[in-house]
């Protein structure tokens, strides 16, 4: 797993989200855009994650920060997450996890005893210009949200 780094230009990309709209990180230009990965939709961590950051979204407008949550769930499953849990921001679809390669969060990992290839939690926060400002890779799921503005707050 070769994760990208703060400086690092973000990579393209074009994916479907919970609409089945879709959405391409350049059309974000001019905007910051936190870009995090989820394992999978409907799940107890990534639900936590995904209501801290719904109940963040009036702060994070009002810093020019826009939200996508990508994971390899099929587009079918994003609606029912978006609404179960009534998310206010993107969930894009990467089910052939390409942009999680591309970003470097695609890798082995261990889960009682067992080893598999998944999404590694990690968020980026892409700047206007399309780099990487920051990557948030040290965050327990209940905290995210509030790692996340606290670094925007002292880099403003």
């Amino acid at each position: 797993m070769n994760t990208l780094q703060a400086g690092d230009k973000a990579p393209q990309f074009s994916l479907q989200n919970q609409n089945d709209e879709t959405i391409t990180l350049s059309d974000y230009l001019g905007k910051k855009v936190l870009v995090y990965f989820y394992p999978k939709a409907m799940t107890p961590g990534c639900t936590v994650q995904a209501q801290g950051l719904r109940d963040s979204k009036e702060a994070l407008d009002g810093l020019n920060v826009e939200v996508m949550g990508i994971s390899p769930d099929a587009v079918k499953r994003l609606p029912k997450f978006a609404e179960k849990e009534s998310l206010n921001f993107t969930l894009l679809s990467d089910e052939d996890h390409a942009v999680a390669d591309a970003f470097g969060v695609w890798g082995l990992k261990k889960f009682m005893g067992k080893e598999y290839d998944g999404i590694h939690r990690m968020s980026f926060l892409v700047d206007e210009n399309g780099v990487i400002e920051h990557v948030f890779n040290k965050f327990k799921t209940k905290e995210h949200h509030t790692v996340v503005l606290d670094y925007l707050a002292d880099n403003k």
